[in-house]
């Protein structure tokens, strides 16, 4: 082949080779979600909005758990070996000061299938801040989430005792759908085992999401009452999976 002959044929081979490397840049872009964070849109098919999703989005007898204010050394470590023998996955919603101090968890929450979700670095009552005060704190706990698990998906954000404020807005623009509920067992009175039992069996409804605790406090009744609730949903047809990711 002459020399001409082999520039113009490299250069037709460059060209479309070119053009796909700069497809995959523009969808690498465009997965990193809005403020280029990259916290978790990619790969789900639907951005994050400002609704507060109480559900799976899934009809029949489908239902959510989510654990909130850990990881925490003992009952995390319970819950997922209690999630992982039943094949059971959930949210786990991360207080970041609790990550600093458990970055081993957060490890295991995302080998093992789960989803983490950000609930601010010290469980901060923002009803009343301001947007860029928001974001501070939410992209502060992503990042301390990123130092034990670096490029983890944070699929979701849940504001501590449910007071939204400004937040909504906030966690959807960084790529993060706000996470509310349908079935809160106050769990953190720790009432007995029983007593939760009665009230998740009692409380659950098609297409809820459950608020429960793995962290803030000792957790064991929780994780004593999750145990045997499991089985029995399952029994009568429920089905486990994740809370919807959008309004």
């Amino acid at each position: 082949m002459t020399p001409g002959r082999h520039r113009r044929t490299t250069n037709r081979l460059l060209v479309p080779l070119l053009l796909l490397g700069l497809s995959f840049g523009s969808a690498s872009i465009a997965q990193a979600g809005p403020g280029g964070a990259g916290l978790g849109v990619a790969g789900l098919g639907e951005a994050a909005d400002a609704t507060v999703v109480d559900s799976t989005g899934q009809p029949g007898r489908t239902v959510a758990l989510t654990f909130d204010d850990g990881p925490n050394a003992g009952e995390t470590s319970s819950m997922l070996d209690l999630l992982g023998e039943h094949h059971v996955k959930a949210v786990f919603c991360l207080w970041g000061q609790h990550v600093r101090e458990n970055p081993e968890l957060v490890r295991r929450i995302v080998a093992e299938g789960h989803v983490l979700c950000n609930h601010t670095m010290r469980h901060e009552n923002m009803s009343t801040w301001s947007p860029a005060d928001i974001r501070a704190n939410l992209r502060a706990t992503n990042e301390v989430i990123h130092e034990a698990v670096p490029g983890a998906e944070i699929r979701y954000f849940r504001a501590p005792y449910g007071a939204w404020g400004e937040t909504p807005g906030v966690a959807a623009d960084m790529g993060m759908q706000p996470l509310g509920w349908s079935l809160s067992v106050a769990d953190w009175n720790r009432p007995g085992t029983d007593v939760l039992v009665r009230r998740l069996m009692d409380g659950v409804s098609q297409g809820g999401v459950v608020l429960l605790h793995d962290g803030g406090g000792d957790r064991g009744q929780t994780v004593g009452a999750v145990s045997r609730v499991i089985p029995r949903l399952r029994d009568e047809g429920w089905r486990f999976t994740l809370p919807a990711r959008s309004g």
